[in-house]
């Protein structure tokens, strides 16, 4: 009897347990982000050449096909009766692509810039950060829109070279993007490298390294860097949202990527003419135009925030007590 008794909590912890587990924010990211961003890379080949078939038209027979009417259709089709779920796929994984690439040029340059001014220090240390504290003066977005309508013309005549026309006009609209949106993401990350770098350099295994006559380059990669993964992780998450949608609010604009290669931003600013008919009869009212994408964009983000969250709460040595 007292061993059915002892039993019975045991039962009701593990039910606790796999609750609480799943109101875990970073496993609703995970979840989340697995069902929307890992579709739109698996299928990426088969997005590109459906890309390339109808990138100058569509079939005008199936122009604004509401979702579920067509087979193979739930998202609906556009304007040119092309498909709306394969054109959010292709335009995800642009996005996406964009965010991950820009928050890689993000990592590099807010690591080392963090790095060398935390460890030299100084004077040396003084201008570096007032030169962050001058650039996060700028208008942010006025920086990057002047950066990527700089590079675009360089970006278009280095790839000329390579690639036909519309492919080398589309790299380039990608790559000056990301190029603009990363090289100018970088002051958080290294404020918060130089920050720990600082607290680092009083530890033993620094003065150890000093005392040994170790080449900086050397203390920097092979001492500072590895007990600097946490944080680097934990920001690099959040930066990938933030260029993410950087990119969407510049493509809804015109300034980012444009049609016809699609992300989720441009894909946006084409349904919102639709919802300009609202007063004119529901029968032209095509919400899914402007609704799936911003569907998709919103889950994106969502689960990359709760992502880096969980993350920041179980690695941020700031949070640690």
């Amino acid at each position: 009897m007292t061993h059915q008794a002892g039993a019975i909590p045991l039962k009701v912890s593990d039910s606790d347990g796999i609750h609480r587990a799943w109101l875990n924010p970073g496993i609703i990211g995970w979840v989340l982000l697995l069902m929307v961003a890992l579709p739109c890379l698996l299928t990426l080949p088969w997005s590109m050449q459906y890309y390339d078939v109808q990138r100058i038209g569509g079939n005008q027979s199936l122009e604004f096909q509401p979702p579920g009417l067509q087979p193979f259709e739930p998202f609906g089709t556009d304007a040119l009766g092309r498909s709306l779920l394969w054109r959010c796929l292709l335009g995800g994984a642009i996005s996406l692509g964009i965010g991950l690439a820009a928050a890689g040029i993000s990592v590099i340059i807010g690591v080392t810039f963090g790095l060398i001014a935390g460890y030299v220090g100084g004077r040396f240390d003084a201008i570096m950060m007032r030169l962050v504290d001058v650039l996060y003066g700028l208008p942010y977005i006025l920086l990057v829109v002047l950066l990527n309508l700089t590079l675009r013309p360089v970006m278009e005549w280095l790839l000329a070279s390579m690639f036909t026309g519309n492919t080398a006009k589309g790299l380039a609209e990608v790559v000056t993007l990301l190029l603009a949106i990363g090289g100018l993401s970088w002051l958080t990350m290294a404020r918060v490298i130089r920050g720990q770098v600082l607290s680092l350099r009083s530890q033993p295994f620094m003065e150890a390294a000093r005392a040994a006559g170790l080449p900086m380059i050397r203390v920097m990669v092979r001492h500072l860097l590895p007990n600097l993964i946490g944080p680097i992780v934990v920001y690099a998450t959040l930066t990938v949202p933030t260029a993410i949608l950087q990119e969407s609010f510049l493509s809804f604009l015109g300034i980012g990527v444009q049609a016809p290669l699609p992300s989720w931003g441009n894909l946006a600013s084409e349904g919102i003419p639709q919802l300009h008919s609202l007063g004119s009869g529901v029968g032209r009212l095509h919400w899914w135009l402007l609704g799936f994408p911003c569907l998709l964009l919103a889950l994106t983000l969502l689960a990359l925030n709760l992502l880096g969250e969980s993350l920041r709460q179980r690695l941020d040595p700031r949070l640690k007590t």
